[in-house]
Protein backbone atom coordinates (compact mmCIF):
# COMPACT_ATOMS: atom_id res chain seq x y z
CA UNK A 1 0.00 0.00 0.00
CA UNK A 2 2.85 2.47 0.50
CA UNK A 3 4.12 2.40 -3.29
CA UNK A 4 0.72 3.83 -4.22
CA UNK A 5 0.95 7.67 -4.00
CA UNK A 6 -1.52 9.95 -3.18
CA UNK A 7 -2.32 10.60 -6.34
CA UNK A 8 -2.52 7.36 -7.48
CA UNK A 9 -4.51 6.72 -4.66
CA UNK A 10 -6.65 9.36 -5.13
CA UNK A 11 -7.62 8.28 -8.78
CA UNK A 12 -8.42 4.78 -7.39
CA UNK A 13 -11.04 5.93 -4.58
CA UNK A 14 -12.51 8.85 -7.41
CA UNK A 15 -13.28 5.96 -9.58
CA UNK A 16 -15.35 3.93 -7.01
CA UNK A 17 -17.13 6.74 -5.35
CA UNK A 18 -18.50 7.40 -9.05
CA UNK A 19 -19.47 3.88 -9.06
CA UNK A 20 -17.07 2.15 -11.30
CA UNK A 21 -16.43 -1.84 -10.06
CA UNK A 22 -13.47 -3.06 -8.62
CA UNK A 23 -12.24 -4.57 -11.96
CA UNK A 24 -13.21 -1.52 -13.98
CA UNK A 25 -11.15 0.70 -11.35
CA UNK A 26 -8.17 -1.29 -12.14
CA UNK A 27 -8.50 -1.37 -15.89
CA UNK A 28 -8.60 2.84 -15.46
CA UNK A 29 -5.55 3.37 -13.20
CA UNK A 30 -3.67 0.33 -13.53
CA UNK A 31 -3.66 -1.00 -10.53
CA UNK A 32 -3.62 -4.75 -9.11
CA UNK A 33 -7.03 -5.85 -7.71
CA UNK A 34 -5.74 -6.89 -4.42
CA UNK A 35 -4.32 -3.42 -3.89
CA UNK A 36 -7.96 -1.57 -4.89
CA UNK A 37 -9.48 -3.71 -2.13
CA UNK A 38 -7.01 -3.10 0.27
CA UNK A 39 -7.34 0.60 -0.31
CA UNK A 40 -11.13 0.18 -0.29
CA UNK A 41 -10.93 -1.51 3.23
CA UNK A 42 -8.07 0.90 4.53
CA UNK A 43 -9.84 3.99 3.89
CA UNK A 44 -13.53 2.96 4.08
CA UNK A 45 -12.62 1.91 7.89
CA UNK A 46 -11.27 5.50 8.24
CA UNK A 47 -14.32 7.07 6.60
CA UNK A 48 -16.59 4.75 9.12
CA UNK A 49 -14.39 6.06 11.87
CA UNK A 50 -14.44 9.60 10.76
CA UNK A 51 -18.24 9.80 10.28
CA UNK A 52 -19.06 7.80 13.58
CA UNK A 53 -16.85 10.73 15.66
CA UNK A 54 -18.18 13.63 13.79
CA UNK A 55 -21.89 12.60 13.31
CA UNK A 56 -22.63 13.27 16.78
CA UNK A 57 -25.50 15.66 18.37
CA UNK A 58 -26.79 16.99 15.34
CA UNK A 59 -29.64 19.34 15.02
CA UNK A 60 -31.87 17.06 12.17
CA UNK A 61 -35.68 17.40 12.73
CA UNK A 62 -37.22 15.45 9.61
CA UNK A 63 -35.74 11.73 9.20
CA UNK A 64 -36.82 9.65 6.87
CA UNK A 65 -35.55 5.44 7.42
CA UNK A 66 -35.49 2.80 4.56
CA UNK A 67 -33.62 0.02 3.66
CA UNK A 68 -32.24 -1.17 0.40
CA UNK A 69 -31.43 -4.78 -0.99
CA UNK A 70 -28.16 -6.32 -1.91
CA UNK A 71 -26.34 -9.68 -2.07
CA UNK A 72 -23.18 -11.42 -0.53
CA UNK A 73 -21.16 -14.41 -1.55
CA UNK A 74 -24.31 -15.52 -4.09
CA UNK A 75 -27.91 -15.33 -4.45
CA UNK A 76 -29.73 -16.07 -1.48
CA UNK A 77 -31.30 -19.63 -4.03
CA UNK A 78 -27.44 -20.55 -4.54
CA UNK A 79 -26.51 -20.21 -0.86
CA UNK A 80 -24.31 -23.61 -0.35
CA UNK A 81 -26.39 -25.56 2.40
CA UNK A 82 -23.09 -25.13 4.87
CA UNK A 83 -23.33 -21.37 4.58
CA UNK A 84 -27.06 -21.26 4.69
CA UNK A 85 -28.36 -18.89 7.81
CA UNK A 86 -25.53 -17.38 8.36
CA UNK A 87 -25.28 -13.27 7.76
CA UNK A 88 -23.08 -12.52 4.53
CA UNK A 89 -24.16 -15.12 2.68
CA UNK A 90 -27.03 -14.43 -0.17
CA UNK A 91 -29.08 -11.49 0.82
CA UNK A 92 -28.10 -8.48 2.90
CA UNK A 93 -30.19 -5.20 3.82
CA UNK A 94 -28.48 -1.88 4.04
CA UNK A 95 -30.53 0.51 6.46
CA UNK A 96 -30.36 4.13 5.68
CA UNK A 97 -31.61 7.50 7.22
CA UNK A 98 -31.42 11.10 5.69
CA UNK A 99 -32.50 14.38 6.92
CA UNK A 100 -34.93 15.72 4.75
CA UNK A 101 -33.84 19.53 5.04
CA UNK A 102 -29.99 18.78 4.86
CA UNK A 103 -30.24 15.97 2.72
CA UNK A 104 -27.54 13.93 5.39
CA UNK A 105 -27.27 10.50 6.23
CA UNK A 106 -26.18 10.73 9.65
CA UNK A 107 -25.98 7.14 10.17
CA UNK A 108 -26.97 3.34 8.11
CA UNK A 109 -25.91 -0.09 8.86
CA UNK A 110 -25.56 -3.35 6.65
CA UNK A 111 -27.56 -6.06 8.58
CA UNK A 112 -30.32 -8.38 8.01
CA UNK A 113 -34.12 -7.10 7.60
CA UNK A 114 -35.47 -8.23 11.00
CA UNK A 115 -36.62 -7.26 13.94
CA UNK A 116 -33.13 -7.34 15.81
CA UNK A 117 -31.49 -4.95 13.14
CA UNK A 118 -34.30 -2.74 12.73
CA UNK A 119 -33.22 -2.20 16.80
CA UNK A 120 -29.88 -1.74 16.24
CA UNK A 121 -30.37 0.59 13.51
CA UNK A 122 -32.55 2.72 15.13
CA UNK A 123 -30.76 2.31 18.48
CA UNK A 124 -27.71 3.52 16.42
CA UNK A 125 -29.75 6.35 14.50
CA UNK A 126 -30.89 7.85 18.37
CA UNK A 127 -27.42 7.90 19.16
CA UNK A 128 -26.31 10.57 16.27
CA UNK A 129 -29.02 12.74 17.45
CA UNK A 130 -28.79 16.21 19.53
CA UNK A 131 -32.81 16.52 19.87
CA UNK A 132 -36.57 15.58 19.18
CA UNK A 133 -37.33 14.35 15.73
CA UNK A 134 -40.28 13.34 13.51
CA UNK A 135 -39.49 10.53 11.85
CA UNK A 136 -41.11 8.34 8.78
CA UNK A 137 -40.67 4.83 7.86
CA UNK A 138 -42.72 2.72 5.40
CA UNK A 139 -45.19 0.53 6.86
CA UNK A 140 -42.84 -2.64 7.79
CA UNK A 141 -43.62 -4.28 11.21
CA UNK A 142 -40.15 -4.65 12.78
CA UNK A 143 -39.92 -0.80 12.75
CA UNK A 144 -42.62 -0.32 15.26
CA UNK A 145 -41.69 -2.08 17.81
CA UNK A 146 -38.06 -0.34 17.15
CA UNK A 147 -38.81 2.68 17.58
CA UNK A 148 -40.93 2.53 20.47
CA UNK A 149 -38.27 0.80 22.41
CA UNK A 150 -35.76 2.97 21.71
CA UNK A 151 -37.11 6.04 21.57
CA UNK A 152 -40.11 5.69 23.99
CA UNK A 153 -42.37 8.64 23.91
CA UNK A 154 -39.59 10.60 22.78
CA UNK A 155 -40.39 11.31 19.35
CA UNK A 156 -43.24 12.31 16.55
CA UNK A 157 -43.69 8.98 14.31
CA UNK A 158 -45.45 8.16 11.28
CA UNK A 159 -45.55 5.21 8.70
CA UNK A 160 -46.57 5.42 5.12
CA UNK A 161 -48.16 2.49 3.69
CA UNK A 162 -48.73 2.19 0.11
CA UNK A 163 -51.00 0.37 -1.50
CA UNK A 164 -50.32 -1.29 -4.86
CA UNK A 165 -52.50 -2.73 -7.14
CA UNK A 166 -52.22 -6.15 -9.30
CA UNK A 167 -49.10 -7.06 -10.64
CA UNK A 168 -48.60 -6.58 -14.54
CA UNK A 169 -49.24 -10.01 -16.70
CA UNK A 170 -46.00 -11.11 -17.80
CA UNK A 171 -43.99 -8.79 -16.00
CA UNK A 172 -43.26 -9.20 -12.35
CA UNK A 173 -40.04 -9.98 -12.11
CA UNK A 174 -38.73 -6.70 -13.46
CA UNK A 175 -42.11 -4.15 -13.03
CA UNK A 176 -43.46 -3.13 -9.97
CA UNK A 177 -47.27 -3.00 -9.35
CA UNK A 178 -48.69 0.05 -9.52
CA UNK A 179 -48.75 2.24 -6.80
CA UNK A 180 -52.43 3.43 -6.63
CA UNK A 181 -52.49 5.54 -3.26
CA UNK A 182 -50.59 5.85 0.06
CA UNK A 183 -51.91 5.90 3.77
CA UNK A 184 -50.25 7.95 6.22
CA UNK A 185 -50.30 6.56 10.12
CA UNK A 186 -49.50 8.58 13.06
CA UNK A 187 -48.07 6.03 15.47
CA UNK A 188 -46.92 8.42 18.03
CA UNK A 189 -46.00 12.28 19.22
CA UNK A 190 -47.85 14.78 17.01
CA UNK A 191 -45.97 14.39 13.24
CA UNK A 192 -46.75 17.17 10.72
CA UNK A 193 -48.58 14.98 8.37
CA UNK A 194 -47.16 17.19 5.35
CA UNK A 195 -43.86 15.97 6.28
CA UNK A 196 -44.77 12.30 6.18
CA UNK A 197 -42.96 11.15 3.41
CA UNK A 198 -40.26 8.50 2.20
CA UNK A 199 -39.41 10.21 -0.45
CA UNK A 200 -36.02 11.72 -0.08
CA UNK A 201 -34.87 8.60 0.87
CA UNK A 202 -35.95 6.61 -1.49
CA UNK A 203 -33.93 8.51 -3.96
CA UNK A 204 -31.31 7.82 -1.81
CA UNK A 205 -31.68 3.93 -2.78
CA UNK A 206 -31.36 4.90 -6.54
CA UNK A 207 -28.16 6.97 -5.26
CA UNK A 208 -26.68 4.36 -3.96
CA UNK A 209 -27.79 1.78 -6.30
CA UNK A 210 -26.07 4.55 -9.22
CA UNK A 211 -22.71 5.16 -7.25
CA UNK A 212 -21.78 1.86 -5.58
CA UNK A 213 -21.32 -1.06 -8.68
CA UNK A 214 -22.24 -3.64 -6.02
CA UNK A 215 -26.02 -2.19 -5.68
CA UNK A 216 -26.69 -2.33 -9.38
CA UNK A 217 -28.83 -4.62 -9.90
CA UNK A 218 -29.02 -7.95 -12.70
CA UNK A 219 -24.65 -7.61 -12.89
CA UNK A 220 -21.95 -10.07 -11.37
CA UNK A 221 -20.48 -6.67 -9.11
CA UNK A 222 -21.79 -7.82 -6.18
CA UNK A 223 -19.62 -8.31 -2.98
CA UNK A 224 -17.75 -11.46 -2.50
CA UNK A 225 -17.60 -10.39 1.35
CA UNK A 226 -19.86 -8.12 3.77
CA UNK A 227 -17.04 -6.11 5.27
CA UNK A 228 -16.01 -5.10 1.69
CA UNK A 229 -19.89 -3.93 1.39
CA UNK A 230 -19.38 -2.51 4.75
CA UNK A 231 -16.03 -0.48 3.27
CA UNK A 232 -17.77 0.27 0.29
CA UNK A 233 -20.86 1.60 2.05
CA UNK A 234 -18.77 3.90 4.35
CA UNK A 235 -16.84 5.12 1.41
CA UNK A 236 -19.96 6.52 -0.51
CA UNK A 237 -21.42 8.06 2.17
CA UNK A 238 -18.24 9.95 3.17
CA UNK A 239 -17.94 11.17 0.17
CA UNK A 240 -21.64 11.80 -0.04
CA UNK A 241 -21.62 13.42 3.07
CA UNK A 242 -18.87 15.68 2.65
CA UNK A 243 -17.32 15.96 -0.93
CA UNK A 244 -20.35 15.82 -3.19
CA UNK A 245 -22.38 19.33 -3.67
CA UNK A 246 -26.56 18.71 -3.33
CA UNK A 247 -28.31 20.88 -6.09
CA UNK A 248 -30.91 21.58 -4.13
CA UNK A 249 -28.46 23.33 -0.86
CA UNK A 250 -26.46 25.83 -4.07
CA UNK A 251 -28.46 28.51 -2.94
CA UNK A 252 -26.38 30.84 -1.12
CA UNK A 253 -23.26 29.26 -2.74
CA UNK A 254 -22.57 25.36 -3.21
CA UNK A 255 -22.77 22.90 -0.46
CA UNK A 256 -23.25 19.49 0.85
CA UNK A 257 -25.22 17.94 3.23
CA UNK A 258 -22.29 17.94 5.72
CA UNK A 259 -22.22 22.14 5.25
CA UNK A 260 -25.70 22.16 5.21
CA UNK A 261 -25.72 20.22 9.02
CA UNK A 262 -23.12 22.24 9.87
CA UNK A 263 -20.42 19.53 10.59
CA UNK A 264 -18.18 20.97 8.00
CA UNK A 265 -17.22 24.02 6.61
CA UNK A 266 -16.34 23.40 2.91
CA UNK A 267 -16.45 20.87 0.33
CA UNK A 268 -14.05 18.21 0.68
CA UNK A 269 -11.89 16.71 -2.03
CA UNK A 270 -11.01 13.09 -2.25
CA UNK A 271 -8.00 13.94 -1.98
CA UNK A 272 -9.02 14.72 1.72
CA UNK A 273 -10.79 11.94 2.34
CA UNK A 274 -7.66 9.54 0.81
CA UNK A 275 -5.78 11.63 3.77
CA UNK A 276 -7.84 10.43 7.04
CA UNK A 277 -5.29 6.99 6.71
CA UNK A 278 -2.06 9.34 7.17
Amino acid sequence: MNKLSIEKKTQVITALVEGNSIRATCRMTGTAKGTVTRLLAEIGKACNDYQLKTMINLNCKKLQCDEIWSFCYAKQKNVPEDKQGKFGYGDVWTFTAIDADTKLVPYWMVGQRDAQNAHDFIWGLKSRLGNRVQLTTDGHKMYLEAVEHVFGSGIDYAQIVKLYGQELEGEKRYSPAQCIGAEKKVIQGNPDIKDVSTSYVERQNLTMRMSMRRFTRLTNAFSKKVESLEYAVALHFMYYNLARPHKTLANPYPRTPAMAAGIANHIWTVEEIVRLTD
